[in-house]
Parts: structure tokens; sequence; C-alpha cells
């Protein structure tokens, strides 16, 4: 399989998931939204790089991706004493709310994997848990069937975002920028 090279790190994953629980406001932050968080985190990290932040594996269920392991990592944490985990009332629902009671471990994340997990962590929490589950029904999660391994390749197939007027000022200023430094390395070798 195409994925054999990709292996699951649970100290990596544990440390990820603490960090989203300590970066969330509790009363915005639920199971479906941890779940949600660490599927997009890893999705773009793959995306980009190649590499997942965690491994771990996410299996299609109706409301969309989960982590196969978030219960027990969440079990440890709260056995750590590092997070609190509550379960309240929430508009005659039980909501899972997750309280951090120390800092997180950042150091097993470069500063781009930091800014992955907190541009997610920033996104989902602004939203609805609805829109959310809405947005995790995407073509990654399509490729797979009901209760299976979503595949992290099925990453690279997804849509890509609208580009803004902004976005096409952005590309054409960096163009102007960069024109002159290629001319002259191509001056100075022809051969490019």
């Amino acid at each position: 399989m195409f994925e054999n090279y990709i292996t699951f790190d649970r100290v990596r994953f544990k440390a990820a998931v603490h960090l989203v629980c300590d970066r969330c406001e509790p009363s915005r932050l639920g199971n479906v939204k941890l779940h949600k968080i660490l599927y997009f985190a890893d999705m773009m990290a793959f995306a980009g790089s190649g590499e997942p932040l965690t491994g771990v594996d996410y299996l299609k269920q109706q409301f969309g991706p989960v982590a196969r392991h978030l219960a027990a990592a969440l079990d440890e944490l709260a056995a750590e004493k590092k997070l609190k985990i509550e379960t309240i009332d929430y508009f005659g629902f039980p909501k899972r709310q997750y309280t951090s009671l120390s800092s997180p471990d950042t150091s097993r994340f470069s500063n781009a994997e930091l800014g992955i997990l907190n541009d997610v962590i920033d996104f989902v929490c602004s939203h609805s848990t609805r829109e959310i589950s809405e947005l995790s029904h995407d073509k990654a999660w399509r490729t797979a069937k009901m209760g299976e391994r979503i595949p992290y390749a099925a990453a690279l197939g997804l849509e890509a975002i609208e580009i803004t007027e902004e976005d096409l000022a952005a590309a054409a200023n960096e163009a102007r920028r960069l024109r002159p430094l290629i001319e002259a390395e191509r001056s100075a070798n022809p051969l490019l």
C-alpha cells in the first residue's frame, strides 16, 4: 500500500490532543470538533509535506472522520491529570467538554506544524459543530466506505479553496519581485 511508511506516533498524537484542548475555550470544543481539528490538521500537513502530524488512522463515520485512538488518548491525559473531561447538558444532549489542567508539550512539533494546528483550531472553534461536520464530508472522506480508514493520500485530491483578488494581487507582486532575480540568474548562467 502507498502509505506503508506512515506510522502512528502515540506521543505526538497525545500532545496534539492536549494542545487542542488547551487552546480551545471548553465551551467551544466538544468531541466532534476535537476529531475534526485533528483530521484537518493531519490532512493539511500531509498535503503540504507528505507527512501527517500524528499518523493516526481516521475512520469514515456518518458525521465525518473520527480518529481511531482519540478515546484512549483522552483517558490517558485525564489519568495523567493533564485534562479534565466532563459530560455536560447541551440543549438536552450530552456534550463532552475538555479543560486543560497543564501546559501542553509543544516541543514535539515544528513551528510550521504548530502553525497548522493553531490555524485549524482557530478555524474550527469559530464555526458551529454542524458547519464543521459538513466541511469534513470532503473528497478525502468520500473516498472510503463507511467504517473504513480514510487514506492520507486522499488529501492530495481535496478541492482547492477559492482564489481571491487579494491572492492574485499578492502573486503578481511576488512575480514582479522575483523577475529581476530570475533574469539576473539566467544572464549569469545561460544554460538555465
